[in-house]
């Protein structure tokens, strides 16, 4: 395969109206594509690096790149898939949840140098439509389709409203490739439906045939995916170490996939190589392309002494957040070893608490948290404490 093929194929679900007709319209030209990201949240996780990562090789290749940030559809909220409505959050809230966004993603897509990817806001023109707009705009959908998306038929049999405002959400989004006028919209296989609504409204104001690509989800084979949703995201602003801690705790099923998605290693690596061996190739190169080459041996070194020589699963160590960059050990250990503050302090005093690799024998001691600090409490218990 040519790289023009390589990037329509690898962990591609579909791409319609059709794959050829795109690959053509690549050789002929560059494009201009974009993925929107709702701020629903201030972290971008590993679900959100596999579009990111589809945007960096359609860059490489020439092509103009968006990063579109929905600040306006991100205070409604996208109701894919949800059971009941999003919690609606503020301008404020967006924008602080935003404002980390490009710190996170730079070492993957390129803000300058030639043809830099750009970044945008939805509210610059979603803010702007009247209502006598906004009502045009919705002649161009009926209720029936909405109606038939499976998460609102569930909802309706289980007698849980549907806000008018869900309804607006893919005219909302469909507008964006509008006034951007692009040529491709990227996303989840779970946001076709919305996608295609961007086509739709291409169609009727540009008479314009916009391209939709839709990526695989991470999930294993019970169709359990890794997203906030689920509760066992890795965040791109977790440390290197509690990433590639998470990226061993993968179930073995879905390595071959997780290494389709997030890297560029061989599809079938997996098969060539035992679980744990696979593991440790796929958790360095999450971390190599989110931090670098240093952090991503460091956090294999951290991972070797801290649990697979003492023989402590990943997926056993609890995380927890907290507030504040600074805490008290005690604290600490009392809190998260459920043991009694004379307890906790026996049992610092005894040599019986590590702080990273260190044996911290002082119950008085301030513990920096900095981007994830690894405790153990006695002979089992690990926690990993995170800041907010």
């Amino acid at each position: 395969m040519d790289d023009i093929e390589k990037v329509l194929t690898r962990g591609v679900e579909q791409i319609l109206p059709s794959r050829d007709g795109l690959a053509k319209l690549m050789r002929e030209t560059k494009i201009t594509l974009y993925q929107g990201f709702d701020p629903s949240s201030s972290r971008l996780h590993v679900g959100n690096l596999i579009g990111i990562r589809k945007l960096a090789q359609f860059q490489r290749l020439g092509h103009k790149v968006i990063f579109l940030i929905g600040d306006f559809t991100g205070m409604i909220g996208d109701p894919t898939d949800k059971s009941a409505a999003r919690k609606k959050l503020t301008r404020g809230e967006v924008l602080e949840n935003a404002k980390g966004y490009r710190s996170q993603i730079e070492k993957i897509l390129k803000f300058d140098g030639e043809n830099p990817a750009e970044i945008k806001y939805n509210s610059e023109w979603l803010s702007k439509l009247n209502f006598a707009e906004i009502i045009e705009l919705t002649t161009n959908f009926t209720v029936q389709q909405l109606l038939e998306r499976d998460f609102f038929q569930a909802r309706i049999k289980s007698e849980k409203p549907i806000y008018l405002h869900e309804f607006l959400y893919p005219v909302m989004q469909g507008y964006d490739s509008v006034m951007m006028d692009v040529d491709l919209e990227i996303g989840g296989n779970d946001q076709l439906f919305n996608m295609m609504a961007g086509r739709g409204l291409m169609r009727s104001l540009k008479n314009k045939d916009k391209y939709v690509l839709t990526m695989k989800i991470l999930a294993d084979s019970t169709g359990k995916k890794m997203g906030k949703s689920e509760g066992n995201t890795i965040n791109l602003t977790d440390s290197a170490e509690e990433i590639y801690g998470k990226a061993m705790a993968m179930k073995d099923d879905i390595i071959d996939l997780a290494a389709e998605l997030l890297t560029d290693l061989p599809l079938d690596f997996a098969h060539e190589h035992e679980p744990m061996d696979a593991k440790k190739q796929l958790a360095f190169e999450v971390v190599r392309q989110i931090y670098d080459e240093e952090a991503a041996n460091l956090a294999s070194d951290f991972f070797e002494k801290t649990f697979q020589k003492k023989e402590i699963p990943s997926d056993e160590i609890e995380t927890v957040e907290v507030l504040g960059g600074e805490l008290n050990l005690l604290d600490l250990v009392s809190k998260y070893g459920e043991l009694s503050r004379s307890e906790a302090k026996r049992l610092i005093k005894s040599g019986g608490v590590d702080v990273g690799d260190n044996q911290n024998n002082d119950p008085q001691s301030e513990i920096k948290i900095g981007n994830g600090v690894v405790i153990k409490i006695g002979k089992k218990k690990f926690v990993r404490i995170v800041s907010k």
